[in-house]
Parts: structure tokens; C-alpha cells; sequence
């Protein structure tokens, strides 16, 4: 039976497109020591999760978990942060995996900002949900052709090193009936798409100094 300290050692590791043996070798392990910690219930030593979490580009609090229920960004910050304008590029480069983001409207009950699994498609940020649900309802205008504009936002903090960056894309929202493969990570029956078509793009970045 794999663990959880299994299956985000072998997350991290697929993720960087390493193999078993390649992390083995990184971070001083047996390759067969390092398929049992991905393959059963294991506990390693502390001094194997940090240089493994160094190989893996990650905090051994990610790969125990510890930071799953905790917000991010609650280290102090750093002593000299250096704030830096990203290029248009550069934040589409940093949103291109997919992945969660915020979708930000003013919607019937006030403003809203929802968690969506997002995908990049052509330069546009596509989704999916319910047809008839309260998302649904408030992206519609209710007139032809007419599309209400949203913010879109994403961001990755990296406690440990003390930086990250945040991206924020705003455009109009479409519906659609067809798409990318999109998996929403709620699940449910989540058949309509829509597709933010970006009109204006900004990022920022902390650096550490």
C-alpha cells in the first residue's frame, strides 16, 4: 500500500521528470531504499526527507504534508524582498502547467472569488462547471454577445526561500460546450467550459535579496 509520503515523493519526482534511479543517486539513497519509501508505508530519518526535498525541489513539511490544511506565505519575510514586473511572456510561461487558480467577479450575492482547475488553451484560460450553477449564472449577462469581464489569479509561494510570484489575468468570459481535457479537482458533473480570453496580463515577483 502506497503512503502519502509515497505518492508526493513520486508527484515531485515525475514532476521534474527524474527516474527512481536518478533521485537515488542525488540524494545518497539506494534506488530499492527509495522505490519502498514511493511503493509502501515507510518512515524515514529526518536527514533523508531534507536532502530528498532538496533533489525534489520541495520542503520535507511538503512531502510529510504538514502544509496541506495551512495557508502558504507564513514564513517572516525576507530582509531586503526586491519586488519584480514580470513580462507578459513570463507569466504566461509560469501559468502554462495548469493547475488551480481564482476566479474574481462581481457576481449576484456581492464580489466572488472561486478556486477552479484551470488549463491553457491558445493563451486563454479555460475551466469548467455547472450548467445552471451559481457560477454559471452570475458569468451570464443575458444579453447577445455581451461577456462579463473577470480576473483570473494565480500564485506559488515558496516559504523556504522566502519568494513567489502571483500573475493576474482579466478578460471577458466565455461559455462554451467544448474544450481541453480539464479535470476538475471538485469532480461533479461539470460540463460547461469557459474561456477567459486574456485582455490584459501583469505579474509580479519576490525576490530574496
Amino acid at each position: 500500500m502506497t503512503s502519502d509520503l509515497g505518492r508526493r515523493i513520486r508527484h515531485h519526482r515525475e514532476r521534474l521528470g527524474l527516474t527512481t534511479d536518478e533521485v537515488a543517486e542525488r540524494a545518497k539513497l539506494a534506488p530499492g531504499y527509495l522505490r519502498l519509501l514511493e511503493e509502501r508505508v515507510a518512515t524515514p530519518g529526518m536527514e533523508t526527507l531534507l536532502r530528498l526535498a532538496d533533489v525534489l525541489d520541495t520542503t520535507a513539511r511538503d512531502l510529510l504534508g504538514d502544509d496541506v490544511d495551512r495557508p502558504q506565505g507564513r514564513a517572516p519575510a525576507a530582509a531586503a524582498p526586491r519586488l519584480e514586473e514580470l513580462s507578459r511572456e513570463e507569466c504566461l510561461r509560469l501559468i502554462a502547467p495548469g493547475g488551480v487558480g481564482r476566479v474574481a467577479f462581481d457576481g449576484l450575492r456581492g464580489p466572488t472569488v472561486l478556486p477552479v482547475t484551470y488549463r491553457l488553451d491558445e493563451g486563454a484560460i479555460v475551466f469548467r462547471t455547472a450548467y445552471g450553477g451559481p457560477m454559471d449564472e452570475d458569468l451570464r449577462t443575458g444579453l447577445e454577445g455581451v461577456e462579463r469581464k473577470v480576473g483570473f489569479e494565480v500564485d506559488r509561494i515558496d516559504d523556504a526561500m522566502r519568494e513567489g510570484w502571483s500573475v493576474l489575468v482579466q478578460g471577458p468570459a466565455h461559455h462554451d460546450v467544448t474544450g481541453p481535457d480539464v479535470r476538475p479537482w471538485a469532480g461533479g458533473d461539470r460540463t460547461l467550459y469557459v474561456r477567459i480570453v486574456p485582455t490584459q496580463i501583469t505579474g509580479r515577483r519576490i525576490v530574496a535579496s
